[in-house]
């Protein structure tokens, strides 16, 4: 299997850029998106084995709101919500996610859902004939 690939969904590019780095340190391919372009046209140019996406991605755009455009096309696709504030975990959208995690300087949590939700998408990815 090639490297899997993560997409991560931020507006702040000094984030992008260090999950950028730290994740393509620890074996994968990493494309960003700062969320301003169509979700669905960066999913299938990306085709990413997992998402990451920001919950606030600036005054017009939630990430809560792209969570469900992702699910409603591409619902196989792991999405890790990514935010500073923990309170958006009881939101009613936030269930439709796979994982949840709180922005830190400390990335080993979010390394630990990127693995899970390879290993959940590998298990329920369609098996070739």
């Amino acid at each position: 299997m090639d490297k899997p690939k993560i997409l991560v969904v931020d507006d702040e590019k000094h984030i992008r850029m260090l999950y950028q780095e730290e994740l393509e340190d620890a074996g994968y391919v990493v494309a960003t998106s700062d969320g301003e372009e169509p979700i669905l046209e960066t999913l299938e140019r990306e085709a990413p084995h997992v998402v990451i996406l920001d919950i606030r991605l600036g005054p017009n755009l939630s990430g809560l709101d792209l969570l469900q455009t992702i699910r409603s096309r591409k619902e196989h696709v792991p999405v890790i919500l990514s935010t500073a504030y923990d309170t958006f975990q009881h939101d009613l959208k936030s269930i439709a996610a796979d994982f949840y995690v709180v922005k830190s300087v400390d990335l080993s949590e979010l390394k630990a859902k990127v693995r899970q939700a390879l290993a959940q998408a590998s298990k329920a990815a369609p098996k070739a004939p």
